[in-house]
């Protein structure tokens, strides 16, 4: 089956290649139990509270929820005209970018589409089928209630999240545990859970599966290596970049009022549960705006201080974009806003407090598709986007140079940018606004609606994600990269 026919030399992908259970895909957990990632209880509508107003609060609307698919879709708009400045846009193929998804989604989980888990951190720990969490959770006393399993299973998923940026083609990381060995982001969660394990995060030697500003703070290049098994043979991305990530982040983790006298960040589920704007309903209803600015406004301290700023405020992961309106005195309009790694924290904290404290989260579909080299990857793998010659032969010059440095592949050649290029901006914004597009096909193509339908953190679990990742594989089978390489510090990718 040729489900793309972009030019003779690309390779034919059914997603038959691939093993739904592989250690390169993601696997099934216990999902929830409708398809649209709730519980089948009904809950009372929660009020939302409304965007900042970018005329007024201009840094506070472009660190919002809100702005990430408001101004995305700006570049969507553009990208259907066919009218980027780095990419040609063909629509034509969106169809054929949807049925691979869909094939995907149904050789993995059809007819049972309901048991699809919401995207998160918590299926990387489960790679090789082994329930990691559940096994760390047994290990526990059983004096040790859900709330505090709760906030250790936070802590564990926080720092997990902030290290999963993207390790590059060499490192591999071998489980102490099972001798097993592992790469790419599940390595990270693996290598990360047994860090946490170990103590590395923690200042009690009595509590070492705890995370605190204590044993954040004492980090350094040597103990991240040891941890993440780092030498010239075994090399990582932005190891420099992921180790000043975490030592900012025990600075972030002196906020009593969220994380507490133990300045964990686990103690965030007492700060959400006694919330103003929490209800107290059959379940606790969280807002997702209230999760979001907390992440938003306690984590800011960690960001790199290079990143755009508005009225010296520190923007972190967003960008100013050519495509976008250009205003003389307005110049927040031309920024477009991804917040990755906050996104994917909301998605992955979301879950062990839904399956642990039965926490409900109102306004999940505020979230949007995560602006990533895989969901991105797909799009130009399938032929929907291609980078534009000028652009293409830039990104390549790139390429060379970096293959110069120690460690960094050199086969496969594919366009280079940095993180901040005009290239990876536009390629991520629209990447966020075809990701809506694609779930609404999806959906129609597998004949969900109403409550069945898939919400888009399922989708992006199921189908799009692991999509990117399967058709890099057969496109690239050596280094296994995206078509598209982000030059990583560790803090954004």
């Amino acid at each position: 089956m040729r489900l793309f026919n972009r030019k003779s030399s690309k390779p034919t992908i059914s997603p038959g290649c691939s093993q739904p259970n592989s250690s390169n895909g993601s696997l099934r957990s216990p999902g929830p139990s409708t398809a649209n990632g709730s519980r089948p209880t009904s809950f009372p509508d929660v009020p939302l509270p409304r965007a900042p107003d970018p005329a007024l609060d201009p840094a506070g609307y472009l660190r919002s929820i809100y702005a990430v698919r408001d101004r995305s879709r700006l570049v969507l708009e553009k990208a259907k005209k066919n009218q980027l400045k780095h990419f040609a846009v063909d629509m034509t193929k969106f169809s054929d970018v949807a049925s691979f998804v869909v094939s995907i989604v149904k050789r993995d989980y059809a007819p049972d589409y309901a048991s699809i888990p919401p995207h998160g951190r918590w299926q990387h720990f489960e790679v090789g089928g082994r329930p990691r969490i559940d096994q760390l959770m047994a290990s526990w006393p059983s004096t040790v209630d859900n709330s505090e399993r709760t906030r250790r299973l936070l802590d564990l998923f926080l720092v997990s999240v902030l290290l999963d940026a993207g390790a590059g083609t060499k490192w591999q990381y071998k489980s102490k545990e099972s001798g097993r060995i592992y790469r790419r982001s599940e390595g990270l969660a693996v290598a990360s859970l047994e860090m946490f394990k170990a103590g590395t995060f923690s200042s009690n030697p009595k509590e070492p599966c705890q995370v605190d500003s204590a044993g954040l703070r004492r980090l350094d290049l040597a103990i991240m290596a040891r941890g993440l098994q780092v030498n010239d043979s075994n090399p990582i991305d932005g190891l420099e970049g992921r180790t000043n990530l975490l030592i900012r982040l025990s600075d972030a983790l002196q906020s009593q009022e969220v994380f507490g006298l133990e300045a964990r960040p686990g103690n965030m589920l007492d700060y959400l549960l006694s919330h103003p704007t929490t209800q107290a309903s059959s379940v606790p209803i969280i807002p997702v705006p209230t999760l979001w600015n907390t992440l938003m406004e306690s984590l800011t301290p960690i960001w790199p201080a290079t990143r755009t700023q508005i009225d010296g405020i520190p923007m972190g992961d967003a960008w100013p974009c050519s495509v976008m309106p250009s205003h003389p005195t307005h110049p927040w309009e031309n920024i477009v806003p991804f917040h990755k790694l906050t996104q994917w924290l909301t998605y992955s904290l979301m879950v062990p407090m839904t399956k642990l404290m039965n926490v409900h989260f109102a306004g999940t579909e505020l979230l949007t598709g995560l602006p990533e080299y895989r969901n991105g990857g797909l799009f130009i793998d399938t032929g929907l986007l291609t980078l534009k010659p000028d652009d293409h032969k830039r990104g390549v010059a790139q390429y060379q140079l970096n293959a110069q440095v120690k460690g960094q592949p050199s086969m496969e050649v594919v366009p280079m940018f940095a993180a901040e290029d005009d290239v990876i901006v536009e390629w991520r914004a629209v990447t966020v606004g075809l990701l809506d597009e694609l779930l609404v096909e999806v959906n129609n193509s597998l004949g969900l609606s109403g409550r069945e339908k898939l919400s888009l953190a399922q989708m992006l679990e199921a189908g799009s994600w692991k999509g990117g990742r399967e058709i890099a594989e057969v496109s690239r089978p050596n280094t296994k990269e995206p078509p598209i390489m982000i030059l990583s510090d560790g803090t954004v990718f």
